[in-house]
């Protein structure tokens, strides 16, 4: 019968690896790693862009600026 105690109680795995396979399984962890890196990157400059062409949306011209300015004195 198993218990919750056996997992414990039971030998450690060994696995023996050759130092070709390990350096392989290290370089393609670390490609998946840089894929993962440029796609976010790439991501966050189409989010960048986004956001500035908001922000430019949003921000007024200078003429906007001015006829605001004489409302604001106007209404005083």
């Amino acid at each position: 019968m198993y218990t919750l105690f056996d997992s414990f109680f039971a030998p450690p795995t060994i696995v023996v690896v050759s130092e070709e396979r390990l350096k392989a399984a290290e370089l393609k962890a670390k490609e998946k790693q840089l894929l993962e890196i440029k796609v976010r990157i790439e991501q966050l400059q189409e989010f960048q862009t986004k956001l500035e062409a908001e922000v430019k949306s949003l921000t007024p011209a200078p003429d906007d600026k001015k006829r605001a300015l004489n409302e604001v004195v106007s209404d005083v």
